[in-house]
């Protein structure tokens, strides 16, 4: 069956509405372009002003071409776009490109514009890329349906933006990098069409096996993951997101809330659907280019044979910047690397093998690394020896290549002396570079990928019948707080609603006297903490209101006048309802971690771990998950903190 959007991607015929012959206007460049693009199917200039443009007979209506039009390409005035619509909807046309701006990113009047235009749409049944956007193209029919200056060849990497200007610039780039394309789409408003509904076409377009995102903001969350987890299923995903730094959280009651931006949030989503984020777009090719050569190491733990001390340093650096493991040889490997190198080799990875390496060298170390069962990936470095014959180096790395199932990179540095080398490789779809720190972010793009699929695979089990909640509690709690207008619980109530999922908590009684708290703490039993139990105050130790290991009554006595004296001096608006009284849970080689839910404005709730006590703000160490997890999705969240080194022995 043909996809419902295949009258945008494979259309037979087009129709430019509002092409032009005025010298640099839209209509004539999207024409114009059409044309030297060598359009597979038929194409039609629709404008009553004109009889002809550009040498090609042109239709004063869509109607009076009076032959079935599958897509639409419209650069008329904003005011007259909704009519247009209207037309083409009489006509039978099924999907149209909207290359016309001042629709809702110009304010109300545009948003009014706009909403009428999608009410046309809708009722025609029209679907709709854009308004202001750079427009479509699909090189392999010779579609470019674009206000570009130039088009694109035919390849197998699909771009999605929602910026012209980036589509542009890369498209640019592009041309003189010998990048090619099977889809270029350039989403302007999104009115319509959003990246759920276009990533599902290239799910299954045969002619798209990468696909490049460029992302400044979604509105439909739950569409767009459905669809990219779907796609980077079977597809290369790589995203580029505009705002890296905008935090979601501009005032928040909670750690978790001050601590967790929306782009933090967005990066943990892209990590659970199996994509690939970068940050700028020439990581963005760079990404695609590793991907989409096939290389799938099994994880991250790099190997590098090299014959220069200082690029093994730099790759190494780049390695530890990037999160990559090298691996640590076991000693069957380093046995064997002593007997086939010289004694000045650096008995370590990375592996200098010393700078008059010959073939025979590189082959015997780049060998015993492909073997040792802690190496993901080699990567093998080459700098231009007088000593050393680099095409013939590359021969010996392309062999054990054919014969290893590992990943295996190459990075010759230079130029005149290692082009033909480097063109070896790239007949045999071995990955080049050409310095140490692009092969290591490279590998790094592949290590990501591999994660992050893992990630992307597990599917988490429903709740057993024992660990069923208690939610009507639960919900009664939550009522009664909001009932009372409030928006934070009380300690008391907090612990009870965490209860009510069966997470363990210290036991918390409160005290509306002294004598009530001696009575109490003779009841839990002595050593004890006692903290304020305010309304009013959600941080208690930064108000004073906290004091630890009590050991008798005195020194409680001592400690709750001194607790409400403290509050009456900082704090004296604040209600002072009672001291509450826990034991003193004494844990001698504890550690203070920290975990948070919060609920983010486009995907919904989210889980935060990281480093806890008194500077959890300053400290900033936390990573973020979307539920529901698994013991896996556990383990990798809390992996990407700092504190995860500090949960083991040490």
């Amino acid at each position: 069956m043909k996809h419902y959007l295949n009258s945008l991607f494979a259309p037979q015929s087009v129709a430019v509405i509002g092409a032009s012959n005025r010298p640099q206007s839209v209509g004539r460049l999207v024409y114009k372009n059409l044309l030297n693009g060598k359009f597979k199917g038929t194409l039609y200039a629709v404008n009553p002003k004109h009889t002809e443009i550009l040498g090609q007979p042109a239709y004063p209506t869509i109607q009076a071409i009076g032959k079935p039009v599958e897509l639409a390409v419209i650069v008329t005035p904003p005011a007259a776009v909704a009519s247009v619509i209207d037309s083409c909807g009489a006509a039978g046309v099924k999907a149209a490109v909207i290359i016309t701006a001042g629709f809702g990113e110009t304010g109300e009047a545009g948003v009014k514009l706009q909403r009428e235009l999608m009410e046309r749409a809708k009722f025609h049944g029209v679907r709709i890329i854009g308004p202001n956007c750079l427009g479509i193209m699909r090189p392999s029919i010779g579609l470019n349906a674009t206000f570009s200056k130039g088009g694109a060849k035919a390849g197998k990497l699909a771009l999605v933006s929602q910026s012209g200007a980036l589509c542009t610039a890369v498209l640019d780039w592009a041309r003189s990098a010998g990048v090619s394309f099977s889809a270029v789409v350039s989403m302007g408003d999104a009115a319509d069409l959003d990246f759920g509904e276009i990533l599902d076409y290239l799910l299954g377009d045969p002619e798209t096996n990468s696909i490049l995102l460029y992302i400044e903001g979604i509105r439909d969350a739950r569409r767009f993951l459905s669809a990219l987890r779907a796609a980077a299923r079977t597809k290369p995903v790589v995203v580029i997101k505009a705002g890296l730094h905008l935090s979601g959280s501009k005032a928040a009651a909670t750690h978790t809330g001050a601590l967790v931006g929306s782009d933090m949030v967005f990066d943990a989503a892209l990590r659970r659907a199996g994509t690939v984020r970068v940050k700028t777009y020439a990581q963005l090719f760079a990404a695609v280019e590793i991907l989409a050569s096939g290389c799938r190491p099994k994880g991250n733990r790099l190997a590098i044979v090299t014959n220069g001390g200082g690029p093994g340093v730099l790759a190494a650096d780049c390695a530890a910047e990037n999160g990559i493991v090298l691996s640590n040889l076991s000693q069957v490997s380093l046995k064997e690397l002593n007997r086939v190198l010289p004694a000045n080799w650096s008995h370590g990875n990375p592996v200098d093998i010393v700078g008059d390496a010959d073939v025979s060298r590189y082959e015997a170390a780049v060998s015993v690394c492909l073997q040792d069962p802690e190496v993901d990936s080699v990567l093998t470095m080459l700098s231009p020896q007088a000593m050393t014959n680099a095409e013939s180096v590359a021969q010996g790395v392309i062999r054990l290549a054919k014969q290893t199932n590992k990943t295996l990179l190459a990075c010759w540095m230079g130029e005149a002396a290692v082009r033909s080398s480097r063109a070896a490789f790239e007949r045999e779809n071995i990955p080049v570079f050409s310095t140490p720190e692009s092969a290591v972010e490279a590998f790094g793009y592949l290590a990501a990928y591999h994660r992050n699929q893992q990630l992307l695979l597990q599917a988490p089990s429903p709740l057993s019948q024992q660990q069923q909640p208690d939610l009507e509690g639960a919900q009664t709690l939550i009522e009664s707080a909001l009932a009372q207008k409030r928006k934070v619980l009380n300690e008391a109530e907090a612990k009870a609603l965490l209860a009510a999922f069966h997470i363990p908590v210290a036991q918390t009684l409160v005290a509306r006297s002294p004598a009530d708290a001696l009575v109490l703490a003779e009841q839990i039993g002595f050593p004890v903490a006692v903290k304020i139990y305010s309304p009013d105050i959600v941080h208690k130790s930064d108000v004073g209101g906290v004091r630890l290991n009590i050991n008798n009554g005195k020194d409680l006595l001592a400690a709750y006048h001194d607790i409400i004296a403290q509050l009456n001096k900082v704090r004296p608006e604040a209600r002072i309802e009672g001291i509450a009284v826990e034991p003193m849970l004494s844990k001698p080689h504890a550690r203070e971690v920290m975990i948070g839910v919060t609920t983010d404005a486009l995907f919904g709730p989210v889980i935060a771990f990281g480093a806890g006590g008194i500077t959890v703000e300053i400290e900033q160490d936390q990573a973020l998950a979307l539920p529901p997890l698994n013991h896996h999705l556990i383990e990798n969240l809390i992996s990407r903190t700092r504190v995860a080194k500090m949960l083991g022995n040490f």
